[in-house]
Formats: C-alpha cells, structure tokens, sequence
C-alpha cells in the first residue's frame, strides 16, 4: 500500500473550507429579526355592551394579527360591572401580554379592568381608583352589589400581584389602610401615587415611551379600527337613528294595510325593522324576551283589527309591550331592574321611542294625501268613477220593474223581502213599516234590491 504525504498548505486549505461551511450553516439556523407586533386598543368611553363587544373583537383581531403585546389605552369614568367583569376576565386570559396605558381617568369598572391588565403606566396627571358601585342617581348602590365588587377586585389585584387590600379599599370606604387610605373615603390613586404602592409601573407620555422602558425598539404598531360593520352597528344604535327606525316601522305598517298589495310600504317597514334590532341584540342590548315581547304586542294589535271586533284589551295591551319593548331594547337592563342604567339613558330611550311614534303619526296624516295622489299610487288604485250622468247604471235587469205591484213576502222595516209574479225579491221602503202581506208597489229597480211603497188600502 502505497503512503503518501498531506502537505501543510493542502491542510490549511481544507481547514478553511470546513471553518467557512460551519459558518454558513450556523448562520443559516439563526431566525430573521423579527419586529415586535404591538396591538393598541382604545376604552375611551362608558363601559357598556358596546364596549363589551369592541373589546372582544379587538382581542380576536389581535390574536389574529398574532400580536406579541396588546396596549389599551383607557379613559373612562366607568360603567356597567357586569361588562367591566367581562371585559376584565377576557383580558386575564389572554395569552399575550396586556398593558394599560391611562391616559387620563380609570375610575369605577376602567379601575377594574386596568387592575386586570399585565402592566399599568398612567400619564402625568392621571388617576385610578374610586370603584364604588353606584345607582343612576349617583348614590352607593345596595351593599350586595359592593361585596360583589369588593370580591372581583380583590381576586383580580391577587391574579396580577397587586395589594389586594387596597384594590378592596377602592370600592368600600370603611376599609381602612394605615398611611394610605382613612376610614371614610375610597382610595383614589394619582400616578405618583400609584407608582409608590404598586398599581402603576411607571408614568409615561406616550405607547412609544411605554415601549422604550420595556427594551422593545423594533416594533410594529397596529391600531385596532372596527371593520364597515361594526361603524354601521354603532351609527344604527344612536337613538336619533333609532327614532327614525321607529317611525319607518309604524308609518310603512299603516300604508300597508291602507294600501293593500302595493308591498313597498311593508318592505320597508320590515327592513326598519331589521336595522333596529339587529344592531342592539349584536352589542347585548336587546334580549331574546324583549324582541318576544315586541313581536307579541303586535300580533295583539293585529288581532284587534281583524278579528278581534272594537278596541279593548287586546289593542291596548299590545301598544303597552310594542311601545315597552322598543324603549327596553336600548336600555342595558337586568329585566325590569333600572339600578345601573344612567337617567340620561332612560330619558333618551323614552324621548326616541316617543319621537318616532309622533313622527310616524306626522307621516301618516300629513303625507297620507301626498302618498293618495301620487303617480305611484294611481298605478295601482282604480280611480275612473261610473257616473250615470255618462250613462252608468247598476240596473242588471232586462225589463223594468218601476210601478209593477206586488205583496210584502216579509215585514219591511224597511227591508225584507216582496214577492211579484210568484217570483221572491229584496227590498226596502222609503222608511216606512210595511206588514206582512201588505200590497207594495216599486218605486225604483236600480240596484241589488227594490224600493217599494205601501199601497194604501180603499
């Protein structure tokens, strides 16, 4: 066997490949860099089913946009605690990180939902805290509804490592918290403060500087925006739109039924319809008794036209749950309990219901006669009047009857029936009794029936 001598140069050569062939392997199993997807949101309002709704479709259009970290950025006075309990466990579990950025006010259920959230940076001036549950006329609510309160943002300051006392301490006012919170008055935080007892990690001017402080510095920042639907969801839940529903409903029902067959009328009232309730029942507003009970009132109203003879019971009860459910479908609710829903709200949902009820009447009397005369209503109506002056008559006999005599076959008071030539006919007299038996004698054959005199005896 033949043995041969590797030179060094052939050596280094082979060296170098190898070190350039590790490098570019090694090189190619590192991942690109990838930016950070940052997901802003915004609680700039009351919280509501409306922010119900927003919140989760923005969470499902991040989880969709695969975000890294969700930003909410809050300014609310507060809201219904059952939308703020939900919005606050969607944010729990969420599997991103979730941060809040107040940028001017959490109080009452935006402290809760804060208090849910990873991180919390407040910008200067800022405030969270004062979770009291109050009514709609402002005054604490009942004391089961502040345990209820205590106890979610007790749990929640537990799930997210903060004092679990003093988020208790923002809700009930006889708690009381040496050095920072008297008996008598519920905590308050200003950003400073909340810094200094751990619900705020740090006060920011901006997302961006949010981001700094986190060591994130490739970043993409994607705004949530609600899709077409969404913006035309929210335009059709104003109560100016819904007044407006509300009269198309009522006003495309009456010229229907006063203008059998044409069927515009009813589409349009039937889409009204649609665009009304559709949009509250999506944001949790209408409930499925409420539409029932919408639905209900008319089949009674209906049964009072047309089967039911005169106006009693039936009508006004199907008025009271027409008029009743129209107002309740905007009110957020818990049945007949008004506790959490604002006076305002109240107020606006009765004055819409009341405006289109009105406007509807406006419609039908003021531009019933424009509708009659209309162009499109003489398509579809018969108008051509059979006058007998242009030689119109009703008469359908061959041979007149006028002065022919005969015998009541019934008493005339003043119809009944006479009979002439053994033949059996309708007829009236001119008011008078005629008996039975009683000789008569016609005195006019146009129509379905005779008039007839009595004959007066000798």
């Amino acid at each position: 066997m033949l043995n041969k001598k590797i030179s060094g140069p052939a050596i280094a050569i082979a060296a170098l490949f190898l070190t350039g062939f590790l490098i570019t392997v090694r090189a190619q199993s590192i991942p690109p860099n990838i930016q950070t997807k940052v997901f802003v949101m915004e609680l700039k309002a009351q919280i509501d089913p409306r922010t119900n709704r927003y919140t989760q479709l923005a969470l499902e259009e991040a989880h969709g946009q695969n975000a890294d970290i969700i930003i909410l950025e809050m300014d609310t006075y507060g809201g219904a605690v059952t939308d703020a309990d939900e919005i606050r466990t969607m944010i729990l579990e969420y599997p991103a990180p979730v941060w809040v950025f107040i940028n001017k006010d959490a109080a009452s259920a935006g402290a809760l939902i804060s208090i849910a959230a990873d991180s919390i940076y407040m910008a200067k001036g800022a405030s969270i805290g004062a979770a009291t549950v109050v009514t709609q006329n402002g005054d604490a609510a009942p004391d089961k509804y502040q345990s209820y309160m205590r106890s979610i943002m007790r749990s929640t300051a537990e799930a997210t490592g903060r004092d679990p006392h003093i988020a208790e301490a923002m809700v009930d006012e006889n708690i009381e918290i040496p050095g920072i919170s008297p008996k008598g008055e519920v905590i308050t935080f200003s950003t400073s403060e909340a810094i200094e007892h751990g619900f705020c990690e740090g006060q920011v001017s901006s997302i961006e500087e949010i981001l700094e402080r986190n060591g994130v510095e490739d970043y993409e920042i994607i705004r949530y925006e609600p899709d077409t639907a969404e913006k035309i969801i929210s335009l059709f839940i104003n109560p100016y739109v819904s007044s407006i529903l509300i009269l198309l409903i009522i006003g495309g029902l009456y010229f229907e039924l006063q203008t059998p067959g044409v069927g515009f009328p009813l589409v349009a009232s039937l889409i009204a319809l649609v665009l009304y309730l559709t949009p509250y029942y999506l944001t949790g507003l209408a409930e499925n008794w409420e539409i029932i009970a919408f639905f209900a009132g008319l089949a009674l109203i209906a049964a009072e036209i047309f089967v039911i003879p005169g106006f009693g019971i039936a009508g006004i009860s199907g008025l009271f749950l027409t008029i009743g459910s129209l107002i309740l479908i905007m009110l957020n609710n818990d049945w007949f309990n008004f506790e959490f829903v604002p006076a305002s709200q109240v107020l606006k949902a009765v004055l819409a219901t009341i405006a289109g009820m009105l406007g509807s009447l406006v419609v039908i009397f003021a531009g019933g006669m424009r509708f009659v005369n209309s162009q499109a209503f003489k398509r579809v109506s018969l108008e051509d009047i059979q006058d007998s002056k242009q030689g119109y008559t009703a008469n359908f006999r061959t041979e007149s009857y006028i002065g022919k005599k005969g015998i009541a076959y019934t008493v005339l008071r003043p119809s009944g029936k006479i009979i002439i030539d053994n033949e059996i006919y309708d007829a009236t007299s001119r008011g008078d009794y005629i008996p039975q038996g009683s000789r008569i004698e016609v005195t006019d054959d146009r129509g379905s029936s005779f008039k007839v005199k009595l004959i007066e005896t000798e």
